[in-house]
Parts: C-alpha cells; structure tokens; sequence
C-alpha cells in the first residue's frame, strides 16, 4: 500500500519562496548550518521552546557578530535561518539552516562589502564563539528555572548535575558546517522550495505501510548510501511526533537587513549598491482567489480532477452549517 502524508501548506509554501525570490540579491549566497552536540540535544527534547529559541539567537549573533569583525567581512549581514529538529532517520537532531547573502553594508550603509569568491567567514571561529554564546545562554536558563527535567534526565535538576552533564560539550567541537556556495540565486529558491514548510519528511520517501509497519528512504551519512528503513507504525509515528514544535513557535526567523522591521528599506539599499533594478510589486496579486493564486504560483490547478487528471471540478452544492449536536446524555 502506498503511503502519503498529506501536505496542507502548499499555497503558503508557494507564496513564502515568491516573497524570498522578490528579495534575492546579486551575489553570492552561502548556507552555513548549525548543529548542537548530543548532550544538549537531550535537553532540548524536553525544553523545546527555551532551547530552540537558544539556538536561533546564539546562531545569529555568532554569524553577525563574526560578519562584523573588520579581520573578517566588516559588514552588517542579512539572513534567514530555518530550523530542523530532525535526521534522515527521523530521529531527534535539533539543527539549523541559514542562507546568508556573500557580503553586507558597511557600517556607515554607504557601500556593499562582498566577501570572498566561495568563502564566507571561517567555521572555526564560529563554532567557538556559537559554543560559547549558546553555553552561556543555557546556563542562565537553568538559574531562572526556565528549565524543567523528567525521566532520565531528572538527575540534572540539581546544579552540580546539570553543569556535570554539560562538561563534555564545554570541551566537544561544536559542528558548524559551512556548505558549498549556491550556484546561484536560483538554487538558493530549489534549496528553501524543498526544506523550509515540511516537518521531518517528504513524501517521495515514503514507500508503503503494510502489516503495521511503515518503509521509507533515508541517507545514511556514513557512508553516503541511500537505505531502506522499516518501522513499525507506532515507532514511526513516534518519531515523527518528536518534531511537533510548541504552539505558535516560529521555525523561520530574518536577521540583520532581512530582519522584518527594516527588510523593505535595507534590501533597497542593497539593490541600490549592487546596481540592480528596483523590486517590482504585483497590484493585482491580491484580488486573485485561492485557486487562482495556488496555480499561479505552483503551475498545477486546484481545479482539476486529481484521479483523472483530465477531468475539471466544479461546485455542485455548497451544504449549509449544521447546528450543534445534541448533548449526550450520561446513562451510567
């Protein structure tokens, strides 16, 4: 039988990489990836919100603070950084993604300062300063008592415990992975298309679900590979129910001249110094319907039969609200 997670965010997913493709810049772009050791990942499964709201500042401030640094870039970066809490085997591994523009302002805004043709700033240098931050940031949780610990982890609510338990990462390399440069601006649209609005898997990984047990596809890192995993349907959903994040907890943030508040002004200060053409604004985008929109952006029509393929859709009959159901009585 085959398997398919249904996908309810394609017109959101669709309208977000239409706004970032309005906001590439010509120059390089790079995606730096950040990834916490496992002595930290550990606590986080169990303090998602104060945790991963670490990662994303101690990421951030690392890349700008370095950026900043006249021995490296000297320049006010812009990136957007997208976080993952999963692995190819969909086990829990809290990391994150930013793609970040090859260069910045200068301090005064008066010019842009590119960075090196395939090279960004050194993953030495951050990965200590990331280590640091985040460290430092997680202790000062743990003794506002934002912290909380169950189960095997419940030892690490004594003081001494916890900072035991963090030793090794003190002394660990943290991992922070500088990728090869996006060919271009285009595949820095393939890159977030695919990465940004799914949670832990895609449905072209999906094999087949039979006999209580679920088959997909994953990258075993070792050796490169790709391999057959089964589970049954309960680990499955298990594993899948990890990457759940809290209630209203945002997974993609904007930093430096990509930040919300200044996004629009900063960015037409960089097309400006770049010698690009301003942004166009589409006036009619917004009196478009649903429908209309999702083909627009995606090339495939809400309209058409989706068994057929061929066939067009129509509204028959729009059914009116039903009231509310009887209450059930309590017969016990």
């Amino acid at each position: 039988m085959r398997l398919r997670l249904w996908s309810c965010q394609s017109l959101e997913r669709a309208e977000w990489i239409e706004k970032r493709r309005s906001e590439l810049l010509d120059c390089q772009y790079f995606h730096v990836v950040f990834t916490v050791p496992e002595q930290i990942a550990s606590i986080a499964y169990q303090n998602k919100e104060v945790l991963y709201g670490i990662l994303f500042r101690a990421a951030a401030e690392t890349l700008r603070t370095i950026a900043a640094d006249p021995k490296h870039l000297g320049a006010q970066i812009g990136f957007f950084a997208v976080l993952h809490t999963w692995g190819q085997n969909l086990l829990h591994h809290p990391h994150l993604h930013c793609v970040v523009p090859g260069g910045g302002l200068s301090p005064d805004g008066s010019r842009w300062v590119p960075c090196r043709p395939g090279f960004f700033l050194p993953v030495r240098v951050l990965s200590r300063l990331f280590r640091r931050l985040f460290l430092e940031a997680l202790v000062k949780a743990f003794d506002a008592g934002q912290l909380h610990f169950f189960s095997s982890l419940e030892s690490l609510r004594n003081r001494a415990d916890f900072l035991h338990h963090l030793a090794p990462a003190r002394q660990a390399e943290w991992i922070v992975y500088a990728k090869k440069p996006f060919a271009g601006p285009e595949q820095v649209l393939d890159y977030v298309g695919r990465y940004t609005h799914r949670v832990a898997i895609s449905n072209h990984r999906l094999l087949d679900i039979g006999n209580g047990q679920v088959r997909f596809l994953w990258k075993d890192y070792r050796d490169g590979k790709q391999k057959v995993l089964t589970l049954t349907a309960n680990e499955f959903m298990r594993r899948f129910l990890l990457h759940v994040l809290p209630d209203r907890f945002p997974r993609i943030r904007y930093y430096g001249f990509m930040g919300n508040r200044c996004r629009e002004e900063k960015l037409t200060v960089c097309r400006r110094l770049l010698d690009m053409p301003a942004a166009e604004t589409n006036a009619t985008e917004t009196i478009l319907d649903y429908q209309d929109r999702y083909e627009k952006l995606t090339g495939h029509s809400l309209r058409q039969c989706p068994v057929c393929g061929c066939g067009r859709m129509r509204v028959v009959e729009i059914l009116s609200a039903i009231g509310k159901h009887p209450a059930v009585q309590d017969t016990s």
